[in-house]
């Protein structure tokens, strides 16, 4: 059996402060997938941006629903909050306690305001939050972090699969599914939306919060592991594991996609509540799988244009949080007032529009400046100024 290389002398040695790592250093690997999940991620998320519903989707609108499920949907987000989990691991080994608690409130904060004043599907206050609790983990080693993460995981699947059976139980497997979409009329004004979304803010944000916890947790213990092992800084040491992530979780993954878009073509409360692990462990494989294909291009040399979605994941907070000013001034009813108006094959074309647009508009940044403007505003409130 093939294992994980030891920690090395560093990540074992007690936290210190150090100065914030020159970008000249960064690992080309994680920002080109970070990159690469912000725009998956917008490819899903416009179901919600622009409201229309999954299982009513037909023609091409159905085609384009199929290919998001397939090879999009759970994917992506997956390797984003694998990626988070990886991140702060690193950040509280390199800097301590201190300026990894006030970093990741500060982010709960920007996270809050981002669901409350702008888009209600926030995910940086959810990570922001449940991230607080990996320095209780840090000193684990590769098959604790895994070993507990997978206890998470199972655990939240099989609540998932028991209210399936509790639904069906209580004959109400017939019923229409959930639509997880917000409440929007043509009607309402900016204040009104505001309104909305502080009257459910502890249903909405804080019940979703607790809700996905454990799986939440599950991504962050998986991305933790890949830190302490340097799976990601160090990927020519890991071919042997991307080959194994091509080969077995790449195809389950797409075979839970086909399953997830079946699921979506029904409108019963039983294919709605199935979508929701369906959707999770579906991407949650597909999303190593992705993983272990850049990773075998990267130890191939052959990432070619892949690359240039490097600078788009080095700028990811201001790149997603323009992602929710653009789509929600295209749809919402105080602004563009498309709410509801489009499918799903014009939706997505409208976010590889503005994701691929991000592409060069990041590289033009980043030639001038060293960081995003979100990320730098935050790097100016987390890290002590030199007197």
């Amino acid at each position: 059996m093939t294992h994980f290389p030891p920690a090395s002398s560093a990540e074992v040695a007690s936290p210190s402060p150090e100065a914030p790592v020159p970008v000249r250093e960064r690992a080309l690997l994680p920002d080109v997938l970070r990159g690469v999940a912000l725009l998956g991620i917008l490819t899903v998320n416009m179901q919600d941006f622009a409201g229309y519903l999954e299982w009513r989707q037909t023609g091409l609108d159905r085609v384009a629903q199929v290919l998001i499920d397939v090879f999009a949907n759970g994917r992506f987000i997956s390797i984003f909050a694998m990626l988070f989990g990886w991140g702060a691991y690193g950040l509280y080994r390199r800097h301590g306690p201190a300026l990894f608690a006030r970093r990741h409130l500060l982010l709960f904060v920007l996270g809050t305001a981002h669901h409350l004043l702008l888009w209600h599907g926030d995910i940086i206050g959810s990570y922001a939050a449940l991230a607080l609790l990996l320095p209780w983990v840090t000193r684990w080693s590769v098959r604790g972090l895994l070993g507990f993460g997978a206890a998470l995981g199972g655990w939240w699947v099989l609540t998932g699969l028991l209210a399936v059976w509790g639904t069906a139980l209580d004959g109400q497997s017939g019923s229409l599914r959930f639509t997880g979409l917000p409440t929007l009329t043509s009607a309402m004004s900016y204040a009104d939306v505001l309104a909305s979304r502080l009257r459910d803010f502890g249903t909405e944000y804080l019940g979703s919060l607790i809700y996905n916890a454990p799986w939440l947790l599950l991504l962050f213990c998986l991305g933790a592991a890949a830190a302490r092992a340097e799976v990601l800084t160090q990927p020519q040491r890991f071919g042997w594991l991307f080959r194994r992530l091509v080969a077995f979780a790449l195809p389950l993954g797409l075979g839970l996609g086909v399953a997830l878009a079946y699921l979506n073509t029904r409108n019963d409360l039983t294919a709605g509540l199935l979508a929701v692990p369906v959707r999770m462990v579906g991407g949650l494989l597909g999303g190593l799988g992705y993983v272990g294909l850049f990773g075998l291009l990267l130890n191939r040399g052959r990432l070619g244009r892949w690359c240039t979605f490097a600078a788009t994941g080095r700028m990811a907070l201001t790149n997603y949080l323009l992602q929710s000013l653009v789509m929600t001034s295209v749809f919402y009813p105080y602004a563009g007032g498309q709410w509801g108006r489009w499918g799903a094959a014009p939706a997505l074309a409208l976010a590889l529009i503005v994701g691929l647009a991000q592409l060069p508009l990041s590289r033009w940044w980043l030639s001038r400046h060293a960081h995003g403007p979100a990320e730098e505003l935050l790097r100016r409130a987390v890290y002590p100024r030199k007197k």
